[in-house]
């Protein structure tokens, strides 16, 4: 299974002040995106069952907007473009509120985007299954007022 370098879109950005579930003030973020990404199956003789850990999307080590890819079954020798949903609705950032307006004046917000896909392949029948599993973690910097598709390029993905 191969996977080519994803792309975000930043739909909804918004941030303000707001109290967590116990009423405890805090920044809030509510934050709506999408990530695209292109899986490839080399092998010629079996297609893959492709799924997914959820995807987090997270500033300062905590999970502003979470998502799902979709199970889905990929032929042999095929591409396929996947796009995950990410949302996250008035997320309590807490400590780290005061650091996101300050980044976000300064033109963009520091992010992380992780997730991991998982492959699973019936080789003969369901004798033989080949299985493969991609961490992939990206550091990434939004820019709040654009919604243009962020390209992340190689160098900036770790796949392990």
């Amino acid at each position: 299974m191969g996977l080519k370098a994803p792309s975000l879109t930043v739909h909804n950005f918004y941030f303000g002040d707001g109290a967590d579930i116990t009423g405890v003030p805090s920044k809030m973020l509510t934050l709506n995106c999408s990530v695209a990404m292109t899986v490839y199956n080399p092998a010629t003789f079996f297609g893959i069952h492709v799924s997914s850990n959820p995807v987090n999307l997270m500033y300062s080590e905590i999970v502003v907007a979470t998502g799902q890819l979709k199970k889905y079954y990929q032929p042999r020798k095929s591409h396929r473009t996947v796009v995950a949903t990410l949302e996250g609705d008035k997320v309590p950032l807490y400590g780290a509120g005061a650091s996101l307006a300050v980044s976000d004046d300064m033109g963009g917000v520091p992010m992380k985007l992780i997730f991991e896909v998982r492959s699973r392949g019936n080789v003969v029948g369901k004798l033989v299954r080949s299985r493969h599993r991609k961490l992939i973690s990206c550091s990434l910097v939004i820019d709040p007022h654009s919604n243009k598709p962020l390209k992340l390029k190689n160098s900036s993905c770790v796949y392990d």
